[in-house]
């Protein structure tokens, strides 16, 4: 019989299991109601709630949410859990975390010092338990700074993916877009193409056209095309110029399955990466994307909830010390985040459980044209987010990807959530826009109104590479 028992005046509430009482703990989502996980009302969900505070942080190590030796992702967590840094903390409840987590003298000192010590079940416990308030505080007292051709995730400092997709892979269509999107001063975190076709001779020309980008005008940034990982080692292979190698991943064994890769694979392609040494202050070679609903869409969830099954892909993330790290918040569409209000509660939990682990978070702050959303909620939660620094947002033309047919935030998002916040790009691209007459040298959340002749037009750009 399950010892998670809570006795409300005649009720008496019971819970099968810790994965159970995790699922009914938290925040209403369309994807757990789908998955038959959900809590079956608001009395039930508070319940769960107020038992898992009580609950010592020490249960995540006795008793796994899926099996060990049924998945190697359960495995990565518990053999490269650190009793040491645990020690600090092995005493609390998920309760008494909350409340450590948000002390006043808590700091990223302390964070980095106990890091190594947290399970990703730990945060997901803790999360459930936060307001959204609580979330953004602790997000933004994490520091969480990588390199590789710029510094990304400095406090006051926002970064943007510059994603110039387009439908049929025209690379006029895609310089245009880039040029474009640098004129808005996007592209620090990457510029990142989602390729329309699985080819690699493809990817191989979109890499050189980005290289070409980049060499020509001594950008800081670094370029990636999000082709699968099997698809990047041969581009490798075949002495492409690869910056940064991308994939999408998820929380469980089965589901990385689905994706077609596993750590082995990730692995490879890390070690790879690292042997071209392209990266000028840093050597943070990998970027992945995840997604509340991702496990439950490949039937890798095992029974657990979509928010816990996010958070331990942020293990098999912080394995390979990525550059950049992004939930693809709302992507996969209303059957998993209903509504701007699950979408805006997922991004916020998203970014604090990978920021507490140790990852240099962002954000595609995104929806899908069938969703319960509107770009008002995307204005909402990217004013969330930048008040939690995280690291990176998307910058698409328009806010819509024309090729991916959903929408997410545009290059002048990014202006204003710079210039609202008071946030910088990445201080070398800062630099870079100053020296290019992009930006003026005394207000770099603006761009200047006046320009060099020869970026008057993005196709003045082209033809220079031509």
């Amino acid at each position: 019989m399950s010892n998670y028992r809570y006795q409300l005046g005649s009720h008496l509430y019971r819970f099968d299991n810790l994965a159970d009482l995790m699922a009914k703990a938290s925040p209403m989502r369309s994807g757990d109601q789908l998955a038959g996980v959900a809590a079956l009302s608001s009395e039930q969900r508070a319940v769960a709630q107020m038992l898992l505070a009580e609950l010592p942080l020490k249960t995540f190590l006795e008793e796994t949410l899926i099996p060990y030796e049924k998945d190697e992702i359960t495995r990565l967590i518990i053999d490269e859990h650190d009793a040491a840094a645990f020690s600090e903390i092995s005493h609390l409840t998920v309760g008494d975390f909350r409340n450590w987590l948000l002390q006043e003298t808590t700091t990223e000192v302390d964070f980095k010092r106990i890091r190594a010590g947290i399970t990703p079940e730990m945060v997901a416990a803790v999360s459930k338990i936060m307001r959204n308030q609580d979330l953004i505080l602790v997000a933004k007292k994490c520091n969480i700074i990588t390199q590789f051709r710029n510094t990304i995730g400095l406090p006051g400092h926002l970064s943007t993916r510059l994603q110039p997709n387009h439908p049929t892979d025209d690379v006029n269509g895609i310089a245009a877009t880039i040029f474009d999107g640098l004129m808005y001063g996007n592209g620090d975190a990457v510029l990142g193409i989602n390729p329309a076709t699985d080819s690699v001779s493809q990817a191989v020309k979109l890499m050189k056209l980005m290289d070409d980008v980049i060499q020509h005008y001594e950008i800081p940034t670094q370029s990636c095309v999000l082709t699968h990982v099997t698809n990047t080692i041969e581009a490798i292979e075949l002495g492409a110029p690869v910056d940064l190698v991308f994939q999408s991943i998820g929380g469980t064994e089965a589901t990385n399955q689905g994706f077609g890769v596993n750590l082995n694979i990730l692995n490879e392609a890390h070690q790879a990466a690292l042997e071209l040494k392209r990266g000028t202050v840093g050597n943070n070679v990998m970027y992945f994307e995840t997604g509340q609903g991702s496990a439950l869409s490949a039937n890798g969830h095992h029974g657990v909830d979509q928010q816990t099954c996010e958070t331990r892909a942020y293990a098999v993330a912080r394995k390979f010390k990525p550059l950049l790290v992004n939930t693809v918040v709302g992507f996969i569409g209303p059957e998993y985040l209903f509504d701007g209000k699950q979408i805006i509660r997922a991004g916020l939990e998203d970014h604090f459980c990978g920021k507490l682990l140790g990852l240099p978070m962002g954000c595609d702050i995104c929806y899908t044209n069938h969703a319960y959303a509107d770009q008002n909620d995307m204005d909402n939660l990217l004013t969330l987010l930048g008040v939690a620094e995280c690291s990176f947002i998307m910058g698409i033309p328009g806010s819509d990807d024309i090729m991916l047919n959903y929408q997410t935030t545009s290059f002048h998002d990014a202006l204003y959530a710079r210039q609202v916040l008071g946030l910088r790009p990445a201080p070398e691209f800062d630099q870079w826009l100053k020296k290019m007459q992009i930006a003026p040298a005394d207000n770099l959340t603006q761009l200047s109104n006046t320009l060099p002749d020869r970026f008057a037009h993005p196709l003045n750009m082209i033809k220079e590479l031509s």
